[in-house]
């Protein structure tokens, strides 16, 4: 284990579960300040080395001591396993230590009804926080106070974006963002295999979707007061080759897909945590 000087530190976070998404986040916090001491706790001492090389921390066996010793402590497990850990570390929390859960499905009252009077807010990342491109809802618990939103929004910043949402909208946060990612890819493979059945190399194909996709959301991001139908417009003149594209998709009714796999996805999302 890596040895750290814990007395001197202003504040102290601890990770239960060092998988991809915690790891995302425990590099942006560390890169982000050097106000803040990470230490994590992994299921076994096997995991917990590897973790602890990895990642440069200190990784514990015993969630317990790692609650004890942070002031922040991060719920990274799976949703399914949620609630052992919080019946495990529920006598080590209180009013002054705030519980940060990434768990999809699982809801604030949940957490709450086991973590009496403590301060807990509940998010929801997403896998581009590991290139720094994340994107985080943020919902605060009954407890959780401004200041606590806003220190968390800071780290969650360094590797992403934030919005802060009501529990209620939580489940549609997971099917945008949380599963987004990977209908993004979706659709950039199918453009690029497209491209592949045209003529055009794969792995060409692939980089002009991806930078494509790349270029088109900031954009979106560089937009202003222009509408997102302006920038389409901007692009798909009438009787263009854009604009037949448009038309195709508007054929085949490509906005009631998405919202179908969004609906679907927030449902499933809904069920996680029950």
């Amino acid at each position: 284990m890596i040895e750290r000087d814990w007395l001197n530190i202003m504040k102290k976070i601890g990770f239960i579960g060092c998988g991809k998404m915690a790891s995302a986040i425990i590099n942006g916090i560390l890169s982000f300040s050097d106000s803040y001491s990470v230490m994590g706790s992994e299921i076994s001492e096997e995991f917990a080395q590897a973790s602890s090389k990895r990642l440069d921390i200190d990784v514990l066996t015993d969630n317990k001591e790692l609650v004890k010793n942070s002031d922040i402590i991060f719920i990274a497990t799976k949703p399914n396993q949620a609630v052992d850990v919080l019946e495990e570390i529920k006598e080590y929390t209180n009013s002054q230590k705030l519980v940060v859960s990434i768990c999809a499905g699982v809801t604030l009252s949940k957490i709450e009804n086991i973590l009496k009077n403590t301060r807990v807010i509940r998010i929801m990342p997403n896998t581009p926080a590991l290139v720094k491109l994340g994107m985080f809802g943020v919902c605060p618990g009954s407890c959780a106070k401004n200041e606590d939103v806003e220190e968390i929004e800071n780290l969650l910043n360094s590797i992403g974006r934030c919005i802060t949402v009501n529990e209620h909208q939580m489940d549609i946060v997971t099917a945008i963002s949380g599963s987004g990612p990977a209908f993004f890819y979706q659709v950039i493979e199918d453009m690029a295999r497209a491209g592949e059945k045209l003529g055009l190399d794969y792995e060409k194909s692939l980089i002009l979707a991806a930078q494509t996709a790349l270029g088109s959301a900031q954009m979106i991001f560089n937009r202003g007061e222009t509408t997102v139908q302006t920038l389409i417009d901007n692009v798909a003149t009438k009787g263009g080759c854009t604009f037949v594209g448009i038309e195709e998709m508007k054929n085949k009714n490509s906005a009631d897909l998405f919202y179908s796999v969004i609906e679907k996805t927030t449902k499933k999302a809904s069920e996680l945590g029950k």
